[in-house]
């Protein structure tokens, strides 16, 4: 090999692997985030304990998800944007134990300002991660939508026809972006591979 096609190489193989690390995240968090779903839809309609601590859950699992990510993400561009989805969900985490003993509405509140947060991260660390890496249109497309989601959460939370188990499909759409951009990421994994 000459000394000209190793740095090629070097960087065709950091793609691969950050190309599979990521595409191992996102089936991870879709799969959270399916059973997340039918926990809530069936047990959460019957059970309220049950669904708080789901509600709690969500968000912290979303600061481990972000982690998950860095390490995956390793070698790219500084990580400030991650740290601060960390940091919004962690605090998100907080607010739904003490927003949980008000009401419905808060709840909903806080978790409309949360989606509208990390959809705003998720949707530029989307186009900031195009630019070298593929795959990332589902996470761009999911971030804006998390952003309109959380919005009408907030518009929405003092209908009383709307509850906590409504924020179900907000986390089916998650799933479902998840999934997509998993599927798009093994496609370049085995493309840059080959």
């Amino acid at each position: 090999m000459t000394a000209s096609t190793q740095p090629n190489t070097t960087v065709a193989g950091g793609a691969v692997a950050t190309s599979t690390s990521l595409r191992n995240l996102y089936f991870t968090r879709a799969s959270f985030s399916i059973v997340w779903v039918i926990l809530m839809a069936v047990v959460g309609k019957a059970r309220t304990d049950i669904a708080e601590i789901l509600l709690i859950i969500y968000p912290a699992w979303d600061v481990v998800g972000t982690f998950l990510d860095m390490r995956a993400n390793h070698g790219s561009s500084p990580k400030t944007t991650q740290y601060v989805n960390a940091a919004i969900s962690t605090i998100t985490t907080i607010a739904v134990i003490f927003a949980l003993q008000k009401g419905v509405p808060e709840t909903l509140i806080v978790f409309g300002t949360w989606a509208i947060g990390t959809g705003l991260i998720q949707l530029v660390l989307g186009i900031r991660r195009k630019k070298y890496l593929t795959g990332q249109w589902p996470m761009i497309i999911s971030g804006a939508q998390s952003t309109l989601a959380g919005t009408s959460f907030i518009l929405l939370a003092h209908d009383p026809t709307k509850g906590i188990t409504s924020l179900a499909g907000y986390a089916a759409f998650g799933a479902f972006y998840y999934l997509l951009a998993a599927f798009r990421l093994n496609k370049t994994a085995k493309s840059e591979a080959a």
